[in-house]
């Protein structure tokens, strides 16, 4: 049985602007009929949902598809490595919920908790967001943006926010475009402007190509950036990408 991609995007609960995505990159290539449209089988679905749980636990697309297309790739040894991972994060959770629980009945006065005691179970011992761009772009980048942000007012930072939301939301509603249009290619000229004008660091035309890509593989960014619009994350890596090729030449 072959299904087409609304009816994957359906069952799976994505876009279906992500499964074009997926295909484009190579990571996920349905076949094609003789009117172009794509069709999944059951292999190519075993597969989504084996992206799908690498995602889940936080693993960029590049490096999913670096693993799934490895000749050592085991499926079911994949699976029981996600099994454990995610037993492992369900422990942690647990420990949060325990902890919450144990909050509660202290605010009604049932239990003492110590100050050491209201805090078990945070870690944080680091910024995922800023460990990654760390990583990408080196701490020079990351330093300068905290020092600009760091030394506005909290008026200030409202506005630097709400000027963010309101190129999201420009952006949201260009979604019928196509990335390379004069419109969107507009809209997205100004983000550039903004992050290199307004965070104190300067993003080349491939860190901001590059930047578009993390929207994408990191499902963290992906679902802020999503509550603007349904498929923007992805939308805004492509028209990220026409950008920065257009502007090297």
């Amino acid at each position: 049985m072959v299904m087409k991609i609304k009816e994957v995007a359906d069952i799976v609960g994505i876009s279906v602007r992500t499964l074009h995505h997926y295909d484009e990159i190579g990571l996920l290539k349905p076949k094609t009929n003789n009117t172009g449209y794509r069709l999944y089988s059951e292999d190519d679905l075993e597969l989504l949902q084996q992206i799908m749980f690498f995602k889940e636990l936080g693993f960029p697309l590049k490096k999913i598809k670096e693993i799934i297309n490895n000749p050592s790739f085991d499926r079911k040894e994949a699976l029981e490595v996600h099994r454990n991972m995610l037993v492992e994060k369900r422990s942690r959770l647990d420990k949060m919920i325990e902890m919450i629980n144990k909050t509660i009945q202290h605010v009604n006065g049932e239990v003492n908790m110590t100050n050491k005691e209201k805090f078990e179970g945070f870690d944080f011992s680091y910024n995922p967001y800023e460990k990654e761009a760390r990583e990408r772009w080196g701490d020079k980048a990351v330093d300068n943006s905290n020092v600009k942000i760091d030394s506005l007012s909290d008026n200030q930072q409202k506005l630097l926010s709400n000027k963010m939301n309101e190129i999201y939301r420009n952006l949201a509603n260009l979604l019928e475009y196509a990335p390379e249009s004069d419109k969107t290619q507009k809209a997205i000229k100004e983000w550039y402007d903004f992050l290199n004008n307004e965070t104190g660091h300067h993003y080349s035309l491939e860190a901001f190509k590059g930047l578009g890509q993390i929207y994408v593989a990191d499902e963290r960014f992906t679902e802020n950036i999503d509550k603007f619009g349904e498929g923007l994350a992805v939308y805004m890596c492509n028209a990220m990408e026409v950008f920065a090729d257009r502007n090297k030449q």
